[in-house]
């Protein structure tokens, strides 16, 4: 008898010693490194955000209608200052994505990461950083660089930080993507962080994704998949 309440003291004494490790181990985690505590928390929980937003995603389709200013005409910086010209994406579909890296969705840029992966040589995704959206985006373009690295091993082109959201300070991407006297159909400004908006090979925008649309969902790769008219 004596030794039966011994282990069982034991037992409890081990799991309270586990429970323990874990707490510290779970603050080493949450505290070290280059993502904040809510960052860490966010890129937990995301696939269990998704699924629920998964249901209220929609987008917008539209596969003939030619844009009256040509997407090729387009250009902006990149995150380092230098120029990237749009004409250099001939051939190619282009994924455009406003992003951010205190956002439910920040998940997907390991998302964007794998498709620009699957489809290399064929897409090419460019991420436009944005605080327009509760102020999700406060890091600097070095920062946000550095971020999406380390925490995300994105090697895509990410451009220089600015506005995606309709008004004065819009950058000319987004205003092209979001006016129908431009691209040719879609009025739909970014909804919130992680927008998608997909180019084809011959620079004709045929669809917008919302937030909660996966990058690697069938809806995407479909999309991505299907020939040009």
């Amino acid at each position: 008898m004596t030794k039966q309440v011994n282990l069982q003291f034991l037992s409890k004494r081990s799991k309270w010693l586990l429970l323990l490790v874990v707490a510290i181990a779970l603050l080493v985690y949450l505290f070290s490194g280059s993502m904040t505590v809510r960052q860490k928390i966010l890129k937990a929980v995301y696939p269990l955000f998704m699924l629920v937003q998964k249901k209220a995603a929609s987008g917008l389709h539209n596969q003939s209608a030619a844009p009256l200013v040509p997407f090729y005409s387009l250009q902006y910086e990149l995150n380092n200052g230098s120029s990237f010209l749009f004409e250099q994406l001939k051939g190619k579909k282009v994924l455009l994505v406003n992003t951010a890296s205190d956002c439910g969705y920040t998940g997907q840029y390991e998302q964007l990461q794998e498709l620009y992966q699957r489809y290399q040589g064929q897409l090419v995704i460019l991420g436009f950083p944005a605080n327009d959206f509760k102020e999700q985006e406060k890091g600097s373009d070095e920062e946000i660089a550095t971020f999406c690295k380390i925490n995300y091993g994105v090697t895509f082109p990410l451009m220089k930080k600015s506005s995606v959201v309709k008004g004065a300070s819009q950058n000319p991407v987004f205003r092209w993507l979001s006016d129908a006297s431009l691209n040719g159909w879609n009025k739909q400004a970014p909804k919130w962080n992680f927008s998608k908006y997909l180019v084809n090979e011959k620079g004709v925008l045929t669809h917008y994704f919302d937030p909660g649309v996966s990058p690697v969902s069938q809806q995407v790769t479909d999309a991505i998949e299907q020939p040009s008219e």
